[in-house]
């Protein structure tokens, strides 16, 4: 009997620790404190839905409480939304604020829109509080130059609201930064005189608001302001002066370019002169050989010879009298 007692004890503290054991195993593997929670907050899930969520590898806490906060706000969502767009990578609370807000201030937004703009990578919550209070987006220095040369450098202030509609697929705020821009440069340019547009900036804003710059984006271009306009430089007079070295760096260069062709022609004329010196140097040479050779041919006498040397002696004198008789250039 001893031994049939003591062993009954021991099967009895064996049960007991199997027992201990599956409660261990129940309570860390199914949150029975957040299921608690789901049913004081009107939720109704199921501990076998909880294991599933356990088994799909999700956190039912990530689950169960944005049920229980869209419960609480009368959003109708299902768990199984929920889980599709947590297994999808998206962040299901965020999405369920989202959801609140825009309930909140009146703004139709389906689970489904939200889950979209989320999965798109947009903060869906920022995007509905954007709707609520528009945002106010200041662009950089825009330089631009109107029609008379002058630069002017503009800062506007871009307020703009979300538009929920749009947001997936539609440009950022970088877009719209860049068309502000481009609509400021092309409104100064057009403008006949820089002051015209110092005297009426409101001028750049409803120009570049009319040109409907947020199409395509996520955005709604409420109202475009001009912050600051500044005068910069002076373009036109820049060009000019740009210009006018320009011209006379070419007007230079083909006053060289002339010069070196007339001491090119120069230096050419001198050497044909040289030349024709050289040929009347070399028939003058012939003259004596040409004089011997008509002595030993009989062809010229001595008379002959002295008239000819007359004749030249006759030529000199009066080439010189005409040289000391023709005006000078100081007369």
């Amino acid at each position: 009997m001893d031994i049939i007692s003591q062993f009954g004890s021991f099967s009895q503290l064996i049960l007991a620790g199997l027992l201990l054991l599956f409660v261990i195993i129940l309570f860390s593997y199914v949150p029975i404190g957040l299921w608690i929670s789901a049913l004081a907050s009107g939720v109704r899930v199921s501990i076998p839905a909880l294991i599933g969520m356990r088994l799909r590898r999700i956190a039912p806490k990530r689950i169960i409480d944005p049920l229980i906060k869209a419960h609480k706000a009368d959003i109708k969502v299902i768990q199984n939304q929920l889980e599709a767009h947590y297994l999808a990578g998206g962040d299901v609370d965020r999405v369920i604020n989202a959801l609140i807000a825009a309930d909140k201030a009146g703004i139709v937004l389906p689970f489904d829109r939200a889950a979209a703009i989320d999965l798109a990578g947009r903060d869906v919550l920022d995007a509905v509080r954007t709707s609520v209070n528009p945002r106010v987006i200041e662009t950089p220095s825009v330089a631009a130059v109107a029609k008379d040369g002058i630069q002017l450098i503009c800062t506007a202030r871009v307020t703009v609201r979300s538009n929920l509609e749009r947001l997936v697929g539609g440009a950022s705020e970088e877009t719209i930064i860049a068309r502000v821009g481009e609509g400021i440069v092309s409104s100064i340019g057009s403008s006949t005189n820089h002051k015209e547009v110092l005297e009426n900036p409101d001028v750049i804003s409803k120009t570049v608001l009319s040109k409907g710059l947020d199409s395509g984006t996520a955005f709604e271009i409420l109202s475009i302001d001009i912050a600051d306009v500044d005068i910069g430089k002076n373009i036109g007079a820049i060009l000019q002066t740009d210009q006018a070295e320009a011209d006379t760096k070419v007007a230079q260069a083909k006053a060289e370019e002339r010069r070196a062709m007339a001491v090119a022609e120069e230096q050419e004329m001198s050497a044909r002169v040289e030349a024709m010196r050289a040929k009347v140097v070399e028939s003058e040479a012939q003259v004596p050989l040409a004089i011997a050779e008509a002595f030993r041919g009989g062809k010229l006498g001595l008379r002959e010879y002295y008239d000819f040397e007359n004749i030249k002696s006759d030529t000199s004198m009066r080439s010189n009298i005409a040289k000391a008789t023709e005006p000078t250039a100081e007369e």
